[in-house]
């Protein structure tokens, strides 16, 4: 199964594929620079960055792993938590990409994806563990009990 996957909850616009749920075969990301002058994320700010890199992003997602939309068997994106307006730039594109393809979605807890994403760079991790997630104002210790 080969999953396209969109991320833009806060100031990185960030796409991949990965195949049967092991193999990232791209991931792209793109991290926005504009909020350095203001001290912090400004949402509005981010919500445009997010609308100007999206299809770039995706572009060189698919260029990268060498697929194409129609090799796609499931699109997700992040539904939440984050910044409203970012959130939405993401989870718009992949619904309207995922309906124009009759392609499954899948809407993803961004605080789930971190911990999905140990197992991706951490193959041999033990079902049972103990994670630390630090994600702005998501911090959190998560006692891991199964895949």
């Amino acid at each position: 199964m080969l999953v396209l996957g969109i991320e833009t909850s806060c100031d990185e616009t960030s796409v991949a594929l990965v195949r049967d749920g092991r193999e990232i075969l791209s991931n792209i990301i793109l991290s926005q620079l504009e909020h350095i002058k203001f001290g912090g994320v400004v949402p509005e700010v981010a919500s445009r960055e997010h609308l100007r890199a999206i299809i770039p992003v995706y572009n060189e997602a698919l260029r990268r792993a060498d697929v194409s939309l129609d090799d796609i068997d499931l699109i997700a994106a992040t539904m939440g938590p984050g910044l409203v307006g970012p959130l939405l730039v993401g989870l718009t594109f992949a619904k309207g990409l995922a309906y124009s393809r009759s392609i499954p979605f899948a809407p993803v807890n961004h605080m789930e994806g971190h911990l999905a994403a140990n197992i991706l760079e951490h193959p041999d991790l033990d079902e049972h563990h103990l994670t630390l997630i630090v994600s702005g104002g998501h911090t959190m210790l998560v006692e891991v009990k199964s895949f």
